[in-house]
């Protein structure tokens, strides 16, 4: 499917944002990451935490490069290196971003409660839907597409459940970050920056999970033709 022509033109749209957000996203996170600030991204962490009195919340260091995350069944904050050790603009920031995810947890945010239940069925989604959808071309079978379909629409649900998800972490981020002065208001611009760029990437998925799902149904309606 990534080779058909039409199926290009279908996520152009998606493409092009996502190509933007990477752009962006790449230079204000270098930008950020050379920008000193007062804490390191593990301590900024630890300190917004706290603050929420989520004490047993744990926070470790993870090897990679953009690798940070909150693993919500073992209640850690999981940092890279250059998150969890920088002193920097960037790193508090992301750290922030992944903390939030924790409040969230912490005060059953109602859509990361559906995001959570929703991971298995959009990973079945995600691995069977293209798989079902190419023989049920191959062979012509109409109820094996509508399967697919269905299975893929998946993923999108899962996507647009993420979007307010990551807004709200980033919100939640860029609110504490100034109200406990972790970052002074003269620096918190380049934050906003970086997180707005992320959250940009998020929606150039979402974007292209729809537009995909509308290409294998403009499929169906072909065969049927």
């Amino acid at each position: 499917m990534l080779y058909d022509p039409i199926y290009l033109l279908y996520i152009a749209p998606a493409l092009l944002l996502a190509a933007v957000a990477q752009l962006w996203l790449r230079s204000t996170y270098a930008r950020a990451m050379q920008k000193p600030a007062s804490h390191t991204g593990a301590a900024a962490a630890r300190h917004i935490l706290d603050a929420a009195g989520l004490h047993d919340v744990k926070i470790e260091q993870v090897p990679g490069h953009l690798t940070d995350h909150y693993d919500s069944r073992d209640k850690v904050l999981q940092l890279s290196p250059e998150v969890y050790q920088g002193k920097t603009l960037g790193a508090v920031g992301m750290a922030a971003h992944e903390a939030g995810h924790a409040i969230q947890d912490a005060r059953n945010y109602f859509p990361l409660v559906i995001r959570n239940m929703a991971v298995p069925a959009a990973s079945f989604g995600s691995n069977t839907s293209l798989f079902l959808l190419l023989v049920g071309l191959a062979f012509g079978l109409p109820k094996l597409i509508l399967a697919s379909i269905l299975l893929f629409s998946l993923v999108v649900i899962f996507q647009v459940i993420n979007l307010p998800v990551e807004f709200n972490a980033s919100s939640r981020a860029k609110a504490v970050l100034a109200d406990m002065n972790i970052v002074a208001e003269s620096d918190m611009q380049e934050v906003r920056s970086m997180l707005w760029a992320a959250a940009l990437t998020n929606l150039a998925a979402t974007l292209q999970a729809m537009l995909s799902l509308i290409y294998y149904i403009s499929l169906m309606f072909r065969r049927k033709g």
